[in-house]
This record gives C-alpha cells, sequence and structure tokens, in this order.
C-alpha cells in the first residue's frame, strides 16, 4: 500500500484506506423527501445512512451567475464541524429557488435560465444538474458519499481487545492501494490514534473525514487542484495514488508526481469543447482528489432522468474529492464558457490583487547576500552591466539570529542607510519574515506573542513549540483575528525599525513549517481557540500572508499598494500577493514544470505566480542558465533565486556572450512592462487570468487541450519558451483557423491552425503577436522600472487577417490605491479599421494626467500608404513621418507626438 516518500502510516494513509475501501454503486443513503424545506433561495432536507442510521442535512442553494452550492454537514453532531471563513468575499448572492416536479423518488429544482435543472434521486441519493436534455454534472453518482460522523469512543486504547500497531511500508513496494484489510468497526486503525515515527496524533473527536464524488459527462480533460509538480492536464489516478492537497515544506520535490507542495487549492476545471465548468471544494484540511476516465451511461439513472440524453459512447471523467475532516461545501461553477469559470470563482474568492508596476520586473535574489556591502556591490553590477533590476532581496541571515523585524547588528549595522541608497536609485528590497517566532524572553516580539496568548497551543493547553531555522520557536496563530491585527501592526515604520516605504516582504516556511513535526509540519492535534490543526492546516498560509499585506498597507495609512510573496496559500491568496513554486532545482526538468504549475495556478485565480530563475538547489550550466531567464521573461513574477551553498550567479557571471543574452531577456521584459500592467489591471477588475493556456481562448480547438509548453500572456502573445539542452529548432502551436501571427522579433507572418517549426539559436525567445491586436511597449528601457514611469510609449499594431487591429492602454501612478479609491487612472480603447488608428477613453468619469506620449507606431501586416494624418482632439491636423519595410510589409509611424491619454486619429491613404 505505498504512498510515495512514507515509510509509516500517516493520517493520509488510514484516511486514504476507509475512504477508497469504499465500492461505487453501494451507497447507503437516502435521501428523506418528507423532509424538504423550500425557501426562496435554499432547499434543505435529510439524507440518511441506512447502515448506521445517522442522519445528514443537505442545504442546497443556486447563486448569482450560473452556480450552485452544495453543503452537507451532520443534522446533529455532537459538537460543531469546523467551516472554512475568511475566505469568501462574503455570503454569495442566492437566486430564488423552484421545485417543478416531484415524486416518490426524485424531485426537480429549476435553476434558472437555459432550461437548466437539479433533478434530486432519493433512493439511492444523487444530484444532476441537467441542461435541457443533457446531463452536465451529477454528484454521487457513484454512491462514493461518504461522511464520518462524531461520536464517542467505546473503548480506551487500553482496553481495546488488540493493538493498533503501526504499519511499516516499504517505499519501494509494488503492493496496490486498498489490498490491506479493513474492519468494519469503529476501531479501524487510525481512527482514534496514529502513531507514526517519533510523532502521535491523539485524534481527540476521533475519525471526521469526508468524501463525494462528481461524473463529468462527455469530458476527457480537467485542471487544476494546485500546487502540483505535475502536468497540466491532470491525470488518471486508478490504481496509483490520488493528488494531495497538504501544504508542505518539501525539500527537493520531485516531478511528475502527485505528492503534496507547498500550496492548496482545492478547485478544479473541466473543459470540453462543449463546456467548461468547474468544482469548488471549500475545506482547509488535508485533501486528496482521485480521478478516473470511465464511460457515461454505466451508473443506474432514476425514472425521473429517463428523459435525459447520456451517450454510451461518451468519454467521462469522474472526480473524487476526499478531506480528513469538515463538512462538505462544494460550489459548481456551471460556465459554460472559460471566462464565465474565471467570473464565477471571482465572484466567490476575489481577484487577483494589482500589484505596482515595480513588483511585476526583475527581482534579484539569493540565500543570502551576505552584509550591506554585499547588496550595494550587486546593486552597483547591474548598473555596470546594464542590466535593469528593481528588487533585491534577503534572506533569514540579515535578522539578527533569525529574530524577524531585527537587522543583524554586524552585517547590517545601518538598514536605512542601504535603503536610501536604492531608494535614490528608484530601486526596492524585500526582506523575509517568517511565522516562526524565536523563543527567547529577550526578543521583544516574542514576548509580545506570549504576553497576548497568540501562540498556537499544543494538545495539553501549552505553547506549540517546534524546531525551525532560529531555533526552538513559537506559532503564531493567525487564525485568530486579533493575532493578524497585532502582527500587521509591527511593520508600521516605528514599530519594524529600520524599514522604510522602499522595503517590501517575502513570508516563507508558512505551511507551517515545523523541522521536528510530522512531514516537517505542525502536529494536527494542535489548537487554534477550539479547532484542531487538522481543520486549518491548509489556511496557515494565507492568514500570514493576508496579515503581512494589511501590515504594509497600513504602514501607509492605506496609500500604497503592498508587495507580499508567500510559499503557502489557499483559495483566495490572489487577495493578498504573489506566489512561487517553492524550492526547485537547476534541472532541466524543473524548467519545462515550470510552465504548467504556473498555467495550473492562473486558472485557479493566482495570476502572480513564478518560479525561481536558474533553479534554487544545485547550480545551472550557463545554457540552462540563459533558457531559464528567456522562460522566466515571459511568466507573471520574475525572480532569480538560489540556495546558500551554490556558487553565486548574478547575471554577469558567466562570461560576456551569456551576459549579453540574459541583458536581452531582461530589457524584453522591461520593455513589455505596459501589457503586463494592463494584464494585471484586468485580472484585478475580472478574475481572467494573465498567463493562460491556449485552450482558454481556442475553447474549440481539441488540439490544445494538452499543450503546455506554450501559453498565452492574455489573449494576445504566444510564447514557447526553449527548454530542452542543446535545443536547435522548437515546433509551436499557432492556434486558430483563419487567423494570423506575427513574429515579435521578426514582424514574419504566420497562418494560424498549424504547427510550426522554428529554428532557434541561443539567443531566441520565440514570441508571436496575434494578428488583430494592439500591444503597449515602452522600448526606451532604463535602470529600474520606476525610472521609465513618464517614458514614451510604442504601439505594435498587429493587423488581422480583415486588416483590423484593437487593445488596451492603461495608466496610473502604479503604486498607489488612487485607481480605486479616487478614479485616477486613464484607460484607453485602441483601434485600427479601415486605415484609421483611433485613440478613445474607456473610462470617462477618471481623471488622471500622465507625462506620457506616444513617440512610436509599428503597424504590421498591411499596406503602403502615400500619406498619415494625425487628427488631435481639437480638431487639428499634421502629416505623420513614415516608413514602410515592403519585405516584412512594416509600416513605422515617427513621433506622433500626442499625449498618451489623449483622444486621437490616425488616417491612412
Amino acid at each position: 500500500c505505498g504512498y510515495h516518500g512514507l515509510t509509516t502510516i500517516t493520517s493520509f494513509f488510514f484516511v486514504f484506506l476507509r475512504q477508497r475501501e469504499l465500492k461505487p454503486g453501494q451507497s447507503p443513503y437516502r435521501a428523506l423527501l418528507d423532509t424538504l424545506e423550500l425557501s426562496n433561495s435554499r432547499l434543505s432536507l435529510q439524507l440518511i445512512n441506512d447502515n448506521n442510521k445517522v442522519r445528514l442535512l443537505l442545504e442546497l442553494y443556486r447563486l448569482q451567475g450560473n452556480m450552485t452550492r452544495v453543503k452537507i454537514n451532520e443534522l446533529k453532531p455532537l459538537k460543531p464541524r469546523y467551516e472554512v471563513p475568511d475566505v469568501l468575499l462574503s455570503d454569495p448572492i442566492t437566486e430564488a429557488l423552484s421545485v417543478v416536479a416531484q415524486d416518490e423518488n426524485s424531485l426537480v429544482v429549476s435553476l434558472g435560465g437555459k432550461d437548466q435543472r437539479l433533478i434530486l434521486s432519493a433512493q439511492p441519493f444523487r444530484l444532476d444538474i441537467v441542461e435541457g436534455s443533457q446531463v452536465v454534472m451529477s454528484l454521487n453518482s457513484r454512491g462514493l458519499l461518504a461522511f464520518e460522523h462524531l461520536r464517542t469512543r467505546k473503548d480506551t486504547i487500553s482496553e481495546m481487545n488488540h493493538t493498533i500497531k503501526t504499519i511499516s511500508v516499504d517505499e519501494k513496494s509494488t503492493t496496490k492501494p486498498c489490498e490491506i484489510e479493513i474492519k468494519e468497526d469503529d476501531d479501524k486503525p487510525g481512527m482514534w490514534e496514529e502513531t507514526f515515527k517519533s510523532h502521535t496524533d491523539s485524534k481527540p473527536n476521533g475519525p471526521t473525514s469526508i468524501s463525494l464524488d462528481f461524473s463529468l459527462p462527455g469530458v476527457e480533460h480537467v485542471y487544476g487542484i494546485p500546487e502540483h509538480a505535475d502536468t497540466l492536464k491532470l491525470k488518471n489516478t486508478d490504481g496509483s495514488d490520488p493528488y494531495r492537497l497538504y501544504n508542505l515544506d518539501v525539500f527537493q520535490y520531485e516531478l511528475h508526481n502527485p505528492m503534496a507542495l507547498y500550496g492548496a487549492v482545492p478547485v478544479l476545471i473541466s473543459h470540453s469543447t462543449d463546456r467548461t465548468m468547474g468544482i469548488f471544494w471549500l475545506n482547509a484540511a488535508e485533501t486528496w482528489v482521485d480521478i478516473s476516465s470511465n464511460t457515461a451511461g454505466k451508473t443506474m439513472f432514476g425514472k425521473i432522468l429517463d428523459f435525459v440524453q447520456v451517450s454510451s459512447e461518451a468519454p467521462q471523467t469522474d472526480v473524487r474529492w476526499m478531506s480528513e475532516s469538515g463538512i462538505i461545501d462544494v460550489f459548481i461553477m456551471l460556465g459554460p464558457k472559460p471566462a464565465d469559470v474565471f467570473t464565477q470563482y471571482a465572484s466567490l474568492t476575489g481577484t487577483q490583487s494589482f500589484p505596482p508596476l515595480s513588483a511585476l520586473a526583475y527581482h534579484q535574489c539569493r540565500w543570502n547576500y551576505n552584509d550591506q556591502e554585499d547588496v550595494k556591490t550587486v546593486d552597483q553590477g547591474f548598473d555596470e552591466h546594464d542590466i535593469p533590476y528593481d528588487f533585491i532581496w534577503l534572506d533569514i541571515e540579515h535578522a539578527d539570529g533569525k529574530r524577524y523585524f531585527t537587522w543583524d547588528p554586524s552585517k547590517f549595522p545601518q538598514p536605512k542607510e542601504m535603503l536610501q541608497g536604492l531608494m535614490d536609485k528608484r530601486r526596492k528590497l524585500v526582506a523575509i519574515v517568517d511565522p516562526h517566532i524565536k523563543v527567547d524572553s529577550g526578543y521583544k516580539i516574542h514576548n509580545e506573542i506570549r504576553s497576548k496568548n497568540f501562540y498556537v497551543k499544543n494538545k495539553d493547553g501549552g505553547d506549540y513549540e517546534g524546531w525551525c531555522w532560529p531555533g526552538n520557536a513559537g506559532y503564531p496563530d493567525f487564525t485568530n483575528p486579533e493575532m493578524r491585527t497585532w502582527w500587521a501592526s509591527q511593520f508600521a515604520y516605528d514599530q519594524y525599525e529600520g524599514s522604510m516605504e522602499n522595503q517590501y516582504i517575502w513570508n516563507d516556511m508558512n505551511e507551517p513549517s515545523v523541522f521536528n513535526g510530522p512531514e516537517v509540519t505542525m502536529h494536527k492535534d494542535a489548537l487554534h481557540g477550539v479547532w484542531e490543526h487538522r481543520d486549518v492546516h491548509n489556511l496557515y498560509g494565507l492568514y500570514v500572508q493576508k496579515a503581512t499585506a494589511d501590515g504594509l498597507i497600513q504602514r501607509s495609512e492605506g496609500v500604497q499598494r503592498p508587495f507580499v510573496l508567500t510559499r503557502a496559500f489557499f483559495a483566495g491568496s490572489q487577495r493578498y500577493g504573489a506566489v512561487w513554486t517553492g524550492d526547485n532545482a537547476a534541472e532541466w526538468g524543473h524548467l519545462k514544470i515550470s510552465i504548467p504549475m504556473c498555467l495550473s495556478l492562473g486558472l485557479v485565480g493566482i495570476s502572480f505566480c513564478g518560479a525561481d530563475v536558474g533553479g534554487f538547489f544545485k547550480h545551472p550550466s550557463a545554457e540552462l542558465l540563459v533558457r531559464w531567464y528567456q522562460a522566466g521573461a515571459y511568466q507573471p513574477f520574475f525572480r532569480a533565486h538560489a540556495h546558500i551553498d551554490t556558487p553565486r550567479r548574478e547575471p554577469w557571471l558567466f562570461g560576456p556572450e551569456n551576459t549579453a543574452l540574459i541583458r536581452e531577456a531582461i530589457r524584453q521584459r522591461y520593455a513589455l512592462l505596459p501589457y503586463w500592467y494592463q494584464l494585471f489591471y484586468n485580472a484585478h477588475r475580472t478574475g481572467q487570468p494573465v498567463m493562460r493556456p491556449l485552450w482558454v481562448e481556442y475553447p474549440d480547438d481539441f488540439a490544445t487541450f494538452s499543450i503546455e509548453d506554450e501559453y498565452l500572456i492574455g489573449k494576445d502573445l504566444l510564447v514557447h519558451p526553449v527548454t530542452d539542452e542543446g535545443a536547435t529548432g522548437v515546433t509551436a502551436y499557432l492556434p486558430g483557423k483563419g487567423e494570423v501571427w506575427y513574429d515579435v522579433h521578426t514582424f514574419q507572418k504566420h497562418d494560424g491552425d498549424q504547427s510550426l517549426y522554428i529554428p532557434v539559436t541561443m539567443s531566441s525567445i520565440p514570441v508571436f503577436q496575434r494578428g488583430g491586436s494592439i500591444i503597449c511597449r515602452k522600448d526606451r528601457v532604463r535602470r529600474s522600472s520606476s525610472c521609465m514611469e513618464n517614458d514614451p510609449y510604442t504601439l505594435y499594431v498587429a493587423l488581422g487577417s480583415q486588416g483590423s487591429a484593437e487593445g488596451e492602454l492603461y495608466i496610473d501612478d502604479f503604486h498607489t490605491f488612487s485607481f480605486e479609491e479616487a478614479k485616477q487612472f486613464v484607460h484607453r480603447r485602441l483601434s485600427f479599421s479601415a486605415n484609421t488608428l483611433s485613440s478613445r477613453n474607456l473610462a470617462p468619469d477618471s481623471q488622471f494626467s500622465t507625462a506620457s506620449w506616444i513617440e512610436k507606431i509599428v503597424i504590421f501586416g498591411g499596406s503602403q500608404p502615400s500619406s498619415a494624418t494625425l487628427k488631435s482632439a481639437d480638431g487639428t491636423e499634421s502629416a505623420l513621418e513614415f516608413e514602410f519595410d515592403s519585405t516584412l510589409a512594416v509600416l513605422t509611424l515617427r513621433k506622433p507626438g500626442v499625449n498618451a491619454a489623449a483622444d486621437w486619429t490616425i488616417v491612412l491613404r
């Protein structure tokens, strides 16, 4: 019964065995239709387990935006079961429900438009969501609903007739899961206590796991449930380990493995040519997801389903969710388009926070820059080699004995002087603040947390302590809002001595990491108030990042947008900053996997993601480092980072030729910052991902459904990084029948709906602009993004097959909340049609002035005009100079000179 990396029985194993022991088609649950209660927005009725007579309460809600919520809890639990707070933005807006048909074994509930109905079958209990004559999703159609009810233990361990022994599992065992015989009483192994290695989980509430299965007729492709170092399309787990969602500090994680990593977002997205849907399983406990392919129509449909169509030959994907504790609280997002699912999920958990522009630029980090002189030397190195950067980072060694919110007095004696030196160059710094606090009576932070009783408690009620970077450490209870408020207050300039407004924060180790804990994390029977850690585990990292982001906002009295990077995350973490993919390695496989890992995060709302450029562990070859910079320059979060034991790898340390290649990749990032910024603004407004799989924009093109070596930035840039050692070419799929794509470096035009072989050299970064788009760039690259804020724009107009194009330009002050609170921004629509290019205001109520202007317009895919006339908003006209390259069909208009916020029109004749 092997699970990767487990050498002894853990809670994962026992719950996994108990849940997988269930056989499809043998559901003991029956709906009691005579308990039906219906209000305007809520339907409830009781379910009964005919094996043990325990009753559950089923609640159904129709939500605004084509969503359905299903909650299942014990009808009368011995004590309340944990329901996840703080993840939803608010109570979702409900819409009216009505029962439209009912008989002795079923009822039909109207879900509103498009003839959507929910069919509830009573025995066995089952839910089917139907649209027209098609079943689009079924719940418990395989009969795998399981709900371990709270109970009182009949015997103590010493009184039991048998002893639960620790069961050893060989990591190399070929034994398949579920071959261990499990007894059918209340004292199955692991139900009331578990011992593994030196750790014991007391399980005072006994077994509390839950499970529910979902069937998706017509679906072959499902995505999401990050974080895993695996393919974009989720794999079939039949006969193998399920995907595990349990935030862990994993050392040198393996690739193509469903093992748990640093973050967990329990959102799965299905996609077919017919529709896109999502399942959001709102549970913060350890969770597993089984995925299997099947053939639709194998399970028995109730009499009420006789009229719906289910092809016996249609593909089907079955998904089963299992969690160790909590309740079943699931949101079904019915799409039907990809953009609809993103909007639906954003309405529940919020959109990506809008970062300051500088956070989208290049970040230089390692564990650790040694001292102030080292920081100064690295900073100067970027200037000497003409490489732009915005942030330099400090890891744990910068603090006084790993006491966070402090500075090492010998290595960083004048932190404000260091920060001021960076500020003078319009650059910034990130310092790490981890959520393990050194137990030291001379440490102010520890003393205050202890005096306020803010630490997580152990099962006996004392402060929970574990081993981490500072040695013996306490763990603040971030689930406590009073604790979070206090933590946020510590970022005030008069509390965090030496900090300044150009210092931002990195939260690492917030899974939480406990070096001497089970699986390097906190004991599950530790206490957060009345709740066990097992209930809240996957929420801990979100709360740390939230409290930190709140602190950065508060220190500026609500004016400045924060930047906080987190390693651990959950659903809703997108509201508080950026994430990265953790401790990767300097290997080609890790470079490749960074693409599907970031794509998976974007699909579930976390657009601001990236992977450590160069790999955290090991030492990259010059070729690998160059290729990683080229890939990282076209991913949302762009940071180089390295382990303390690796040789230094600043961009200029691999020879002049490689320095030039890295410089060019970083400069391409800076030139495209206006486009990145506009995409993050739109992500913040709408929830649409910034970095997205091709199928999001081409949902009917089956060829795109499994592509993970290329991706779209927004809808208008297609990127295919070079991720193979010694590559002399790549094959990129250009989607869109009847569309055209342009190589952004050569302006060469290519038809869509083809696989294109592209020869590459070490300088190649294959990137294509979609015909029909306009992208704004700033081609005057300076030493930091802040230095470029007022620089002019160049518009790149890629004409589509019909000779038209459109795009957007977004400008604000790049770092405050004024864009929201005072509507201080510029948002313009750029359009080219009938040989006329124009700029019009998309936000007439906003007020903002900018010094930036339009210095050049490049139009590719058109013909040579005889004249180009600029018409300004005041009616004046002027002739523009232009050049036309007939070989590439590229027209360049020079110095229109109009303000970027103004109305204007250019007519070509």
